[in-house]
């Protein structure tokens, strides 16, 4: 398979486009380099395009890795004819090579191989292709005693098994019964006897039916959990052939070897042969293959609305350098507070009573108030954790009581705090700092920057997911490794601030070379320019090529470095400014005239138009970030617990997670509300991110609050029904909320309970 054509067929791209890229990627450049730097050579694949082609490459290489090993097994066993050799040659996909080479497998000894070695193959034939024989008649022919076969019955036993392997063997039977099944499958789950209480998260799947191809992920993996767990029963259904009175897969395999029941003599013990061929041999597997395919594109499917999420977290609003005191709330423990100094340093920390038991409230405003003032603190961010809704009071009343302190507070996530307080990292940065301090000061520091704070922690720990511990791992550590890789390099990174968790993820960077970067740094002070980091240990020309121009020098000795313009592309730069007859300093960020300027002018043989269009944009607005703007959200004051609220309640609130069904919404009950795809607008949406991104402000009404079950049904539309009336209406606090926070993987028994006119009335009949 040639798989330069076989992707930019998929791609709709150019083959040389792809062939560059390949070539870039074997060369060890990496996407972001590749997609920013390299734009000539690809002539302008983006990096969602560039992801797609790396993860096919290595796809469609391991399929032909398989290929050649496959020919090369069938061509030593002598059975490698040209016809089948181009079918090899042609397969597309892994399950068909598979289905290509099952009958030369090597495989365990099957009662048709003992029927061939006692020369039954020759009957099984005879039969096969002239029905009118009679078979007890032709069998006598083939009776032979020390070959095992005594008597006629044995006989027809032994063909009829070659025959069932060969009808369960054959490709493009096989590809067709799948295929047929896939779209008129219908799979179906009943709950395990005894099982109804344990498994109450699953409940509205203990009676439940859908078509196997309109399955969504997420109910998909609910019904594979509650399997896994031992509560559901799950069956795949067929559809009968009516007419035949049999199973229409049964009807396929016959039509194949023109098996059909016209009272010949032989026709009734042929339809027997592919009745078995089915039941013994070829459901089973079709089973296996179609209930795995529906869980690797329902994996696929979460990866991807997981990738998608964790990017718009990462790339949520920073607050900016500004000092800034964590509070990491709890009740009996107390809550501990950390601040950090514009740049993320830590400059103190303290822990205060509170709540209960202590009820230490005036001692402990007075205590954050000293800090705050000390350190001229700007921004107060608290936990959503146990006991935020309290210490948010708290903050309130120290703003109440000090004005003059001018300070804002803001609720953040602390997903994952503790994971990263647990952290080698975490024990390598603060060695003497306690475990849960250290969960404060990261509060605080994903504040100030998500990307830079949340990087730290194990992307599956931010808790962004939909069905995270349910897929496949491996892969989706590679997915959410690029997501990361991607954001950070888009944002780019100050290489005198940057910890060793940020710098490792920068284009051509490892721990080791982030590591020997920090250690420079700290030995021989700041970076005054790119050029230095070439003195830095492992960090070679080709490394330097990939990582130079994500970088970034602020303050240095060349105004460049701050920016994203490739140190390779500063000739074009200085020609642009020898041109102009402008210091350097006067053309960055002097938009008016840079947008006069004729980038075709500054175009060679090495720079294309595509460069010199990116270095005058960036030359606008040096090392623009681009992320939004950062926004807070108002939450409702005397809302604090699920109890408080009331159906038709407006409220602010803060998308923390988007899956295939709809979003959920941090209202701030420590509970997320789940806003469901019918209810994010007023006209149909296929996909709730049309509407709504992780980190989202919204505002909501209450539709239907479930207490026992801790289940909030939400609504964005503008005139949502309400099950019930209710005249609450809480004024707003001052609390607020960041954009871009999240919470903890949503489970199975957070799932909406399924609808349909079809699953209902097959669920009935089912009954019957």
């Amino acid at each position: 398979m040639d798989v330069i054509a076989r992707i930019a067929e998929e791609l709709g791209v150019r083959e040389r486009q792809v062939q560059a890229a390949v070539d870039l990627l074997d060369e060890g450049a990496t996407v972001p380099f590749i997609s920013r730097y390299r734009k000539e050579a690809t002539e302008g694949l983006d990096d969602t395009q560039l992801r797609t082609l790396e993860q096919r490459l290595g796809y469609l290489r391991e399929l032909n890795e398989r290929r050649d090993a496959i020919l090369a097994s069938i061509r030593e066993q002598g059975k490698l004819t040209p016809e089948l050799e181009q079918d090899i040659l042609a397969a597309d996909s892994k399950t068909l090579l598979e289905d290509l080479y099952l009958p030369y497998k090597p495989k365990r000894r099957t009662k048709a191989q003992t029927a061939r070695e006692a020369g039954l193959e020759p009957l099984a034939d005879n039969l096969l292709a002239n029905p009118t024989l009679v078979p007890q008649t032709e069998a006598l022919a083939f009776i032979n005693a020390e070959k095992g076969v005594p008597d006629v019955a044995s006989a027809l036993e032994g063909a009829k098994q070659i025959l069932m392997e060969r009808f369960a063997e054959n490709a493009a039977v096989l590809a067709e019964l799948r295929e047929r099944i896939w779209h008129e499958g219908i799979l179906a789950s009943t709950v395990v006897e005894g099982k109804e209480n344990e498994g109450a998260k699953f409940r509205d799947y203990f009676d439940f039916a859908e078509p196997i191809a309109k399955i969504p992920s997420h109910r998909a993996l609910a019904l594979l959990r509650g399997r896994n767990e031992d509560v559901l029963n799950i069956h795949l259904h067929i559809a009968k052939d009516e007419e035949a009175g049999h199973s229409v897969c049964e009807s396929i395999i016959a039509r194949a070897f023109s098996v059909q029941d016209q009272g010949r003599p032989a026709d009734r013990w042929l339809l027997d042969a592919v009745h078995f061929s089915w039941k013994v041999k070829t459901l089973t597997r079709i089973d296996l293959d179609l209930k795995q395919r529906l869980r690797e594109a329902s994996e696929e499917e979460a990866i991807r609305v997981f990738a998608k999420n964790l990017q718009d977290l990462l790339l949520a609003a920073p607050a900016g350098p500004k000092a800034t005191m964590g509070l990491d709330p709890g009740i009996r423990t107390g809550v501990k507070a950390a601040i950090v100094d514009a740049t993320g340093k830590l400059l103190d920390t303290a822990t205060v009573y509170p709540h209960q038991p202590k009820n230490l409230w005036d001692q402990s405003i007075a205590i954050l108030a000293h800090f705050i003032k000390l350190h001229g603190v700007q921004l107060v961010s608290i936990g959503n954790g146990t006991a935020s809704r309290e210490t948010d009071q708290l903050v309130a009343d120290l703003m109440k009581r000090h004005p003059e302190l001018g300070i804002t507070k803001i609720t953040v996530s602390e997903a994952g705090a503790s994971v990263y307080s647990a952290s080698e990292l975490a024990a390598k940065e603060f060695p003497d700092l306690d475990v849960s301090l250290r969960g404060a000061v990261s509060i605080a520091r994903r504040l100030q920057d998500p990307l830079a704070e949340l990087v730290k922690i194990d992307p599956k720990s931010i808790g962004v997911g939909q069905y995270q511990h349910d897929v496949n791992q491996s892969q989706l550590a590679r997915s959410l490794d690029a997501v990361v890789e991607d954001c950070v390099n888009a944002v780019g990174v100050d290489v005198n601030t940057a910890s060793v968790a940020l710098l490792k993820y920068i284009s051509g960077l490892s721990q080791t070379i982030a590591s020997n970067i920090v250690e420079f740094r700290n030995q021989h002070g700041s970076f005054k320019n790119r050029e230095q980091l070439k003195k830095v240990s492992r960090l070679g020309e080709k490394t330097f090529e990939q990582a130079a121009g994500f970088l970034r020098v602020m303050d240095g000795d060349n105004p460049l470095d701050a920016s994203a313009v490739h140190p390779e592309a500063y000739p074009v730069v200085l020609k642009i400014v020898g041109t102009m007859g402008k210091d350097i300093r006067e053309l960055i960020g002097n938009a008016g005239y840079l947008r006069g300027i004729n980038a075709s002018n500054f175009v060679d043989e090495r720079f294309g138009l595509p460069t010199v269009t990116d270095i005058l944009k960036e030359l606008e607005k040096p090392g623009r970030d681009p992320r939004p703007e950062f926004k807070s959200v108002k939450f409702m004051e005397g809302v604090e617990k699920i109890t408080d609220l009331k159906p038709g309640m407006m409220l602010e609130g803060v998308v923390t997670n988007v899956a295939n069904f709809g979003a959920f919404v941090d209202i701030g009950v420590h509970q997320d509300g789940l806003v469901h795809i019918s209810h994010l607008a007023d006209k149909f949406i296929k996909d709730p991110r049309e509407v709504v991104k992780t980190g989202d402000m919204v505002r909501v009404k209450v539709l239907e609050v479930d207490v026992q079950r801790q289940r909030i049904a939400l609504s964005m539309k503008k005139e949502a029904e309400v099950p019930r009336e209710n005249t609450a209406s809480p004024t707003a606090s001052a609390q607020t909320r960041t954009v871009g926070s999240g919470k903890k993987d949503k489970r199975a028994a957070e799932q909406p309970k399924p609808q349909g006119t079809f699953a209902d009335a097959f669920a009935k009949a089912m009954k019957k």
